[in-house]
């Protein structure tokens, strides 16, 4: 071969093309349309496969599915490309997925990469409104260590486990986005369905193939929304599936492996029933943190960002709306927004009703300004969600919140 061969790994279903061509097995229809993309196979460039898994190919400028893949999600450009299809020597790229030992967690890791946000969520600590202790904690516990690694080594090791409580609405899926946007983190979202699943054992596996991800994209968040759905409280007298415990059982264990690390992977956890997980994840999760009901100062900032008053209109009534909303939530306040904002446009819609024909769109009149009679419309067709448990949560927070004393 008067090439140098350039090694790679292939995935599992690559490798099984390769086998079913080497050795003659009879493809259908859907197989081969689904191999026309691969180049490298179709022209026979593949020169010899080890006993490990590397695969030699003889022109370097030919990749294999995975690595074009691979080269498309990191968002190399064309100039890279062709630079390294010369042979200039470049250094090497993290793979997306770190090596398994079997194909059938490197199957299950593929199905976890697609809950990796790609690029940032582009959510800064502006653009939530109040909330001033919650972020305080939060870039205590995850920005700074990462900004400044020097000073968080040994006993000031960073925090591992995060959780986010509080009445549903108030923003806590808000302050996971701005964390990743603010420390440019690998963030994997991640909910009940990514970690469940109907086969014995691979709810177990899938846990565990998740935190080497984040371990091999390290400094990384993974953030459980809704965590009380995957560990709730075990014990005696509760109805619970083997296969619950097993998940439970394998993310405690991974949990608590994170602090042997010195891999940068922050668990960040969100819930609005603190009070149902479990205890042993309540003790992994060192830093739990309240996100409350907005206060006036934060209900005033999002009422004159959602309503702004323009200067040759009334002025809308801010004073009112704050003080009418106490015990809203953040999302209550934007319905209450939206519904004020409607009141005008309703007006319109009964006058073009009333004409028989249709009326062109570069025709249609301009929606009118809010007033207050809209305003205290609003105010009478909305109801707050989330207040009648709000001393719940500042008990659970009394014992067992992270509280920075000022």
């Amino acid at each position: 071969m008067s090439d140098e061969p350039l090694p790679t790994r292939w995935s599992f279903q690559e490798f099984k093309l390769f086998y079913d061509m080497k050795f003659g097995r009879k493809r259908d229809s859907k197989e081969k349309d689904a191999d026309t993309n691969d180049e490298s196979v179709r022209n026979g460039n593949i020169s010899n496969v080890t006993s490990n898994g590397t695969v030699h190919v003889k022109n370097s400028s030919e990749l294999s599915i995975y690595e074009q893949y691979r080269n498309q999600d990191r968002g190399a450009s064309t100039h890279n490309n062709e630079v390294s299809s010369a042979g200039v020597d470049e250094k090497p790229q993290k793979s997306l997925l770190p090596p398994f030992e079997s194909a059938e967690m490197r199957t299950l890791a593929e199905s976890l990469s697609r809950d990796i946000i790609r690029g940032s969520p582009d959510v800064k600590w502006e653009s939530i409104k109040g909330l001033e202790n919650a972020k305080r904690l939060l870039k205590e516990a995850v920005v700074m260590p990462i900004k400044y690694p020097k000073y968080f080594t040994g006993l000031l090791t960073p925090w591992k486990g995060i959780l986010l409580f509080g009445p549903p609405g108030t923003g806590k899926t808000m302050l996971a986005k701005a964390v990743a946007t603010e420390c440019n983190t690998t963030f994997f979202n991640i909910s009940a369905s990514s970690v469940v699943s109907k086969w014995r054992g691979d709810s177990e596996k899938l846990i565990k193939v998740l935190f080497d991800l984040a371990r091999h994209h390290a400094p990384s968040t993974i953030f459980l929304d809704e965590i009380d759905a995957i560990i709730s409280q075990r014990g005696e007298g509760r109805s619970e599936h083997e296969a619950s415990r097993r998940l439970k059982t394998e993310l405690l264990i991974q949990m608590d492996g994170l602090t042997r690390t010195d891999e940068l992977v922050f668990v960040l956890a969100a819930t609005n029933l603190p009070w149902e997980l479990d205890m042993a994840m309540l003790r992994r999760l060192e830093k739990r943190i309240l996100v409350p009901l907005p206060e006036p100062e934060a209900r005033r900032a999002m009422f004159e960002e959602l309503l702004p008053s323009n200067f040759q209109e009334e002025k809308l009534p801010y004073d009112l709306l704050v003080e009418k909303t106490g015990g809203f939530s953040g999302s209550d306040i934007r319905l209450l927004c939206k519904e004020a904002a409607m009141q005008p446009l309703r007006r319109l819609m009964a006058l073009l009703e009333d004409r028989q024909e249709l009326v062109p769109d570069d025709e249609l009149p301009k929606v009118g300004p809010i007033t207050h009679g809209d305003i205290e419309m609003a105010l009478n067709n909305t109801r707050p969600s989330a207040h009648l448990l709000a001393h719940r949560y500042d008990k659970f927070n009394a014992d067992y919140g992270s509280q920075i004393l000022q």
